[in-house]
């Protein structure tokens, strides 16, 4: 199956482009942004050899439709998306720091506790927590926002103002923004079976000075989710959890001895392994949205993305 790995456009009225780890992002007239979800995977912030098919579109649709839901609570870049790659907004300033937010013991959080320490991002742990159990409160652990190919690393609310990344009046806005969105993603989530265990949001401001929601929400890339069905007797059991995220994209790296880390070697991606991917990508998006998958046709993707945005682009 034909997937959507890298993009060579030139839109009309276009400046530039950004080149992130999964998504491109076209600036036109210094106006909007063209972003485009590709098919790419990434892991450990590397990105893997081969693309899946239809992971641009689900991760698109996702995004744009929590977009849509939290409209409400928190002002967001979008504008339109004439493409189920594509996502059109307001071009914006982004802020250098990633607002990751969870409510649970999980991923990089249990084996950072795992390892001993008590302390993430400048907050402290309770003692005698297990993997995946709930924090009392969501605790907010910023990362700074890495260029591509580079890591994120963890930092503190006082080291994220000490060094003037974000003012404070601008930060208070972040966190609250952040909050605010992890409280209506977990009771979308729960409508839906599933418990919103954490997520990452990005923000930017517009030219006008206005703080909005960017990039991708709720993502299975940006966000991991239980089945709620079984949480509590899992948990008792010591019994890991049935996941709906990227996770089971880690595990399996880890199981082939990769983490991102320098001398080790990306694992041989099959035909199979890939497909198998894809399938469960299409299982989070009907769990996570609640509807059915409807796959677009990928035999030209780049000629009906390029169509459909010039033809968006006419019509302005």
């Amino acid at each position: 199956m034909q997937t959507l790995t890298t993009t060579q456009f030139q839109f009309p009225g276009q400046k530039s482009v950004y080149r992130g780890k999964v998504r491109e992002v076209y600036n036109i007239n210094d106006e909007l942004l063209v972003m485009i979800a590709t098919d790419r995977l990434s892991a450990f912030d590397v990105v893997l050899p081969k693309g899946i098919p239809y992971k641009g579109q689900i991760l698109n649709q996702i995004a744009t439709k929590f977009m849509q839901l939290t409209q409400d609570i928190v002002p967001n870049w979008l504008i339109a998306t004439p493409d189920p790659n594509v996502a059109i907004g307001h071009l914006c300033s982004p802020f250098k720091v990633e607002m990751v937010i969870r409510g649970y013991l999980s991923g990089h959080a249990a084996r950072e506790y795992a390892a001993g320490k008590r302390t993430l991002c400048g907050v402290t742990l309770p003692e005698g927590m297990k993997e995946n159990d709930r924090f009392p409160e969501p605790i907010i652990t910023p990362t700074t926002k890495a260029d591509f190919g580079v890591h994120d690393e963890d930092i503190s609310r006082e080291a994220i103002l000490a060094n003037g990344i974000v003012s404070e009046e601008d930060y208070l806005v972040l966190e609250n923004y952040t909050r605010a969105l992890f409280q209506r993603g977990t009771e979308i989530a729960a409508s839906r079976g599933l418990i919103l265990v954490d997520t990452k949001y990005e923000f930017g401001k517009t030219k006008e000075g206005k703080i909005v929601l960017i990039d991708e929400i709720h993502t299975p890339d940006s966000s991991r989710y239980f089945y709620a069905e079984g949480y509590q007797e899992r948990q008792v059991k010591g019994e890991a959890q049935k996941q709906l995220s990227k996770e089971f994209v880690r595990q399996w790296l880890i199981a082939n001895n990769f983490q991102g880390k320098e001398g080790q070697v990306i694992p041989e991606m099959s035909e199979d392994y890939v497909n198998s991917v894809s399938e469960r990508y299409i299982e989070l998006y009907e769990n996570i949205l609640g509807e059915k998958f409807v796959k677009a046709d990928i035999q030209r993707i780049e000629q009906r993305i390029e169509t459909n945005v010039n033809h968006y682009l006419e019509q302005r």
